[in-house]
């Protein structure tokens, strides 16, 4: 056993894809001698661990949590006190709706050394691979991150949905909203948003499976369960939802191309949207 602290990574992996993982995200996971991770990871990151490296999953969803935050938080600090070298993977960003700033807190409280590496929130990037821009000279100048799963232990919704309807120029990209569609909608309907604003949901962002479906603002609830459409998705509520049909990419190439170990290109049907 060794004697010495060990120090928790507290990492984002990114919103899917594996390839959008940072380089400095995969060496501290090439070098774990414990990995923490979620539900949302993409499995295929495990691979990249050392071979005697523990994984231990942590996975939650809206509903299901197995495992308690100070359960998990618990787990970075007893491993790490066994001086083992800890990654704490979180999908996304670990700064944007990951909690990972209250994982830092107790570690710091705990004398327990880490670091913090960003990676790109499913947010930013779903709408991307879907075609449509975040900001737009003329159209968008500001976006605004939204969570529409609180505490539940929060006496009243820290979401101003009011004022959210009567910004301009603003892109609304809200996350875990799956459940609560139908009420996002009428909320920012009812203060005053337009009924014809374009929208988006975008189920499995970056993913080859990727699915994206556009409507105006009042109809895109009853789009959104005639698709039978399921979490993780991100919705979208933007006049550059429209640009979709200008610069779509992502879903729309027949064949996805890659390069082989050997150097090849090689192309392969892309799975259907």
């Amino acid at each position: 056993m060794k004697l010495e602290f060990g120090k928790v990574y507290i990492v984002g992996a990114g919103p899917g894809d594996p390839e959008l993982i940072t380089i400095k995200a995969m060496k501290k996971l090439k070098r774990a001698d414990v990995v923490v991770y979620d539900r949302l990871i993409n499995d295929d990151l495990l691979s990249y661990c050392k071979e005697d490296c523990e994984k231990i999953f942590v996975g939650k969803e809206s509903g299901c949590h197995p495992i308690e935050q100070d359960k998990i938080i618990d787990i970075l600090i007893n491993k790490s006190k066994l001086g083992f070298n800890v990654v704490r993977l979180k999908g996304g960003n670990p700064f944007i709706f990951g909690r990972g700033s209250e994982e830092a807190a107790v570690l710091k409280k705990e004398g327990i050394e880490y670091e913090i590496i960003p990676g790109l929130t499913a947010g930013l990037s779903a709408p991307i691979y879907s075609g449509i821009p975040i900001t737009q000279r003329g159209v968008v100048t500001q976006c605004v991150l939204i969570t529409a799963h609180e505490s539940p232990g929060k006496n009243e919704s820290q979401v101003d949905w009011e004022k959210l309807a009567k910004l301009k120029n603003t892109n609304l990209i809200i996350y875990m909203g799956a459940s609560r569609i139908e009420k996002i909608c009428a909320e920012l309907i009812k203060h005053g948003m337009d009924p014809a604003m374009p929208a988006a949901v975008i189920e499995n962002g970056t993913l080859p499976y990727q699915r994206t479906i556009t409507a105006r603002l009042d109809q895109i609830a009853e789009e959104f369960r005639r698709e039978n459409f399921h979490q993780p998705v991100i919705i979208v509520i933007s006049p550059t939802v429209s640009m979709r049909n200008e610069i779509s990419w992502f879903e729309n190439n027949k064949y996805l191309i890659e390069e082989t170990s050997e150097g090849c290109l090689v192309s392969f049907p892309s799975l259907p949207a």
